[in-house]
């Protein structure tokens, strides 16, 4: 999983997410939609296609991830959708530049434990740019021991888990994709915490 090609590949996460994504379309069009760790695309693509209003950025470390958000705009018909190189716990000059958003989406972004404060201190930036936005996530339970809790604490971020039956994501195979198997994936929704704490 933490080969450097992992960006190169459609995760079982990111079919998830997009279910997420197709049941609520109707809230799409519109939107500014940020996907971080985007990889292959399959959920921003998803949400440019029911009319969002979409940026698409992975690690600017990893240009090919880069390339293959490209190539999935283009095969999909979204040649106008940008693609940024944004590295998590970097403040970079694409990420104080961004324009405002509504929703960001992770898939599978939450997979190296090393990496998981680098994320929250991203998603606390943009979340404080944009108090009303949220950070839609799914994430695949790898170790008991793996957990954001304290960090969403120490950002002041709260989150709410979303059920997958919910969303009718709790099926092996979702959208005629066998992705999402025998997988434990999980999905919350982030949002900055009030200053009462909830």
């Amino acid at each position: 999983v933490l080969d450097p090609q992992y960006g190169m590949h459609a995760w079982p996460c990111a079919v998830v997410l997009a279910q997420y994504l197709w049941v609520h379309r109707r809230s799409l069009p519109g939107k500014r939609v940020l996907e971080i760790g985007a990889g292959v695309s399959l959920p921003g693509v998803l949400a440019a296609k029911c009319g969002a209003e979409v940026i698409l950025s992975d690690s600017e470390e990893l240009p090919q991830c880069l390339r293959n958000c490209r190539r999935s705009c283009l095969m999909n018909d979204l040649p106008h959708v940008p693609v940024i190189g944004l590295t998590w716990g970097r403040v970079s000059p694409e990420l104080l530049s961004l324009a405002p958003v509504d929703v960001i989406l992770g898939s599978d972004v939450f997979f190296d434990p090393e990496d998981f404060e680098d994320i929250l201190m991203t998603v606390y930036f943009l979340l404080e740019k944009n108090p009303r936005a949220q950070f839609w996530t799914t994430y695949q339970v790898r170790s008991a021991d793996w957990s954001i809790e304290a960090l969403l604490c120490k950002w002041k971020l709260k989150n709410i888990h979303v059920p997958l039956h919910s969303f009718s994501a709790d099926k092996e195979h979702l959208a005629g994709s066998p992705l999402p198997g025998r997988h434990t994936i999980e999905m919350m929704i982030i949002s900055l915490a009030r200053s009462d704490g909830t």
